[in-house]
């Protein structure tokens, strides 16, 4: 009797903790990925000459697209000659305000060289779900001068590491608030960094972009967000949402009179471009709400809130889930 009873309390211990388990966290020991990060903006701001020529014919044939950003639209310098490219580089690193941000800048490139490895962990579990996914070939640290925070190509990642500075570095206090309102110096935070690289990616090339009805928006950006939780399956989701933890809480609080705005209002099914920038797009709040205290992007968090529910549901694995037509992912959504 004793070991009957046992038994059945390890046996609903068991039950709970089967329940508890986070069907994203798998592991990923065995998988490998080749990708490597390239510190562009040391050598560029660090080197001597000899080197610094060196670099730039190696970026050039290594990098090809991020670097043609970096040189061509970020710097204006372009492809030119060797004398006139070191002669750019040097009036470049002769600017006072360029050296306050590289000096900011210099601080900041060790903790995210110690992110490296949870940057590889994220696209070992993304290349789990897509065996056959492109991945990026090289990441590279970049001095956007706050142009891009993440710049994909065809088999590069581009970070403009200065947006991740933090609201209380010297440079980002003095940025020019005509153009950086507060809201967007408030969310320049590393915690964001992994995910951002990790989002950027599968923005590009895993989730097709759709020109259709706000409903079919919301749930192209759930996809992206759910692939973004199944590479850092560990992360809190107010990180893989890129909001702070109060604002995801106010979210998930409010998801149910969302959602009846949005039903009330007919806005699923349409199509306009105003109503789906202010749906989806960054921001100091969500556009268009009776309630401006709600947080920018709430069609994303939507969106994210009705895959991982589908999810929940459904017997489909991350891959099928891609090909899944908006509508029906949208039928199945029912308030928790």
């Amino acid at each position: 009797m004793i070991l009957r009873k046992t038994f059945s309390i390890l046996f609903l211990f068991a039950l709970f903790l089967s329940c508890e388990n986070n069907p994203l966290d798998i592991d990923v020991s065995q998988v490998g990925v080749d990708i490597q990060f390239v510190d562009v903006d040391s050598a560029l701001f660090y080197s001597d000459s000899n080197a610094l020529v060196e670099n730039h014919h190696h970026f050039k044939n290594e990098l090809k697209n991020i670097y043609e950003y970096e040189i061509g639209y970020v710097l204006k310098i372009g492809d030119v000659v060797d004398s006139a490219f070191y002669n750019s580089i040097q009036q470049f690193r002769s600017d006072s305000s360029i050296q306050d941000l590289e000096k900011s800048i210099s601080h900041l490139i060790p903790t995210l060289k110690q992110k490296e490895k949870s940057i590889l962990d994220g696209f070992k579990h993304l290349k789990y779900h897509f065996p056959k996914g492109i991945q990026p070939k090289n990441i590279a640290y970049l001095n956007s001068l706050f142009t891009t925070a993440v710049f994909c190509t065809e088999e590069e990642i581009g970070v403009g590491v200065e947006w991740y500075l933090g609201k209380d570095d010297k440079i980002v206090k003095q940025l020019n608030p005509q153009y950086f309102f507060d809201w967007m110096k408030n969310v320049m935070d590393v915690r964001y960094y992994e995910r951002d690289i990790l989002t950027g990616w599968i923005e590009t090339h895993y989730v097709d972009p759709v020109d259709g009805n706000l409903a079919e928006n919301f749930i192209r950006w759930g996809k992206i967000l759910y692939l973004t939780e199944a590479a850092y399956p560990e992360k809190e989701q107010a990180i893989i949402l890129r909001y702070s933890d109060e604002d995801f809480q106010w979210a998930l609080d409010n998801e149910e009179q969302f959602w009846e705005y949005l039903v009330k209002e007919k806005l699923l099914f349409k199509t306009d471009e105003k109503t789906t920038r202010n749906m989806i797009n960054e921001g100091p709040f969500t556009p268009g709400l009776p309630n401006q205290e709600a947080p920018d992007r709430l069609g994303q968090f939507i969106g994210w809130r009705m895959v991982h529910q589908y999810m929940k549901k459904h017997d489909v694995n991350i891959e099928e889930l891609i090909q899944k037509d908006y509508n029906e992912i949208l039928q199945s959504y029912e308030i928790d």
